[in-house]
């Protein structure tokens, strides 16, 4: 049995749908799809890499490649040609951001808090993570709070998920070294060997009182173990603290 296709999700609808050059009366058209305005809306304009696009379209990075190419080509047959663009169609699902508008608007002295997040508690896997809950910090006080699935992103997809949603710091409870380098090399913070509530967690550590494991990690995203693999803390329980406001420059792997 064939598998399902998994179909692009679009955030924004294009504005113009219709561009031709102004001193040329007929024109050949060509159709841009949908999908491929929303990969060159989110990879050029807004400057997302490719893996981060691929989480915001909820399909693989390698389809989020296929689709680009053809824009691109598309783009520069209408430029060197004088051509139409036409966008429309295409096989994807509409996902509106316009609820989510007030929080997605990230000001400049806004710090964003991802949660591995599961029925209100911390989820103790980061590489098996389904959902974040995410909040925003101002001034020392959660401004605004939502949850977001990740659609089964796996662990090597979940990094740029979070980069896609303008995250400054996650909380967390057992995380693999492969995600804590990804993590860093993102300029994402990481509060590792967190338990219990989720909404706790996150005004702890906007009040800049979160205690956090510097050591925790998930073996199982090392080796290939199974998912019954213990994940947490693997080494002497010596909190970390996060002492300042906003917590910035307070990685979870102790630095």
């Amino acid at each position: 049995m064939p598998r399902p296709v998994r179909r692009p999700k679009i955030e924004r609808l294009p504005v113009y749908r219709s561009f031709s050059p102004d001193d040329v009366t007929a024109v050949e058209s060509i159709r841009m799809t949908v999908d491929e305005f929303e990969a060159l809306r989110l990879l050029d304009g807004e400057g997302l890499t490719q893996e981060a696009c691929a989480a915001k379209m909820h399909i693989a990075r390698t389809t989020v490649t296929a689709i680009y190419d053809s824009a691109r080509k598309k783009i520069a047959d209408v430029l060197v040609h004088g051509k139409r663009l036409l966008v429309t169609g295409g096989c994807c699902e509409f996902e509106p951001v316009e609820i989510h508008q007030e929080f997605m608007e990230k000001g400049s002295r806004t710090m964003r808090i991802a949660v591995t997040y599961e029925n209100g508690e911390v989820f103790q896997h980061f590489g098996h993570s389904e959902r974040f809950k995410l909040y925003d910090v101002e001034e020392n006080r959660i401004i605004a709070e939502r949850i977001v699935d990740t659609n089964g992103s796996g662990h090597g997809a979940l990094v740029g998920f979070l980069q896609a949603e303008k995250v400054d710091a996650l909380i967390c409870g057992g995380i693999g070294m492969g995600a804590q380098t990804a993590l860093s090399d993102a300029g994402i913070e990481f509060y590792a060997g967190v338990q219990g509530s989720a909404d706790a967690a996150a005004k702890a550590l906007a009040e800049g009182n979160l205690a956090y494991d510097p050591d925790a990690r998930c073996d199982h995203h090392d080796h290939d173990h199974g998912d019954d693999h213990d994940c947490g803390h693997h080494n002497e329980h010596h909190s970390g603290e996060c002492g300042h406001g906003h917590c910035a420059g307070h990685h979870g792997h102790g630095n």
